[in-house]
């Protein structure tokens, strides 16, 4: 069985702290998008220091990941770099809480997994100003320049509630 990367084993933090540091697949992240806009390609990048907390571990460090993105307006293609600088996380050995022990080991996976999730853009824009595919900007803004009606009375949202006749 092939060891995880972001594993760390219990024993080890009994005679200090652990680095970990390296590169990751994307495969081990299991993400599972269902964004079609969204790929992942290259490696996650990870240096990250392990230490036992009372009764807890604390994992800190840094988390890289490049995601391929096509954009959502006019489908060019772009690349967007997720950087956790300061990622840290404490995970619980009792309680509650407590993060899954398997022969020794905890595995980090889930957890950065979960912030990678949250900070993957909704609908990612290659840039801010993106108007979009050419001939379909023009058709839009065509559509609303032409349909604006000229009048000096302003709509009101209940306008057209006034005009209901209940009886």
């Amino acid at each position: 069985m092939a060891e995880k990367p972001l594993t760390v084993y219990l024993s080890q933090l009994e005679r200090g702290s652990v680095r970990l540091e390296g590169e990751a697949p994307p495969e081990l992240l299991d993400l599972d998008l269902q964004d079609e806009l969204l790929s992942m390609k290259t490696p996650l990048t990870y240096s990250l220091q392990v230490e036992r907390v009372g009764e807890g571990i604390l994992a800190r460090g840094s988390v890289s990941l490049l995601v391929h993105c096509e954009c959502a307006r006019c489908l060019k293609p772009f690349e967007y770099r997720l950087e956790f600088p300061d990622w840290a996380c404490h995970l619980s050995l009792e309680g509650e809480d407590q993060v899954a022990v398997k022969r020794d080991a905890v595995d980090l996976t889930p957890l950065i997994r979960e912030d990678i999730v949250l900070a993957l853009p909704q609908q990612p824009l290659c840039d801010s100003n993106c108007n979009g595919l050419p001939n379909v900007a023009k058709t839009e803004e065509k559509k609303r320049t032409v349909s604006q009606p000229d009048s000096d009375k302003k709509s009101s949202v209940w306008d057209a509630l006034d005009k209901l006749k209940l009886s």
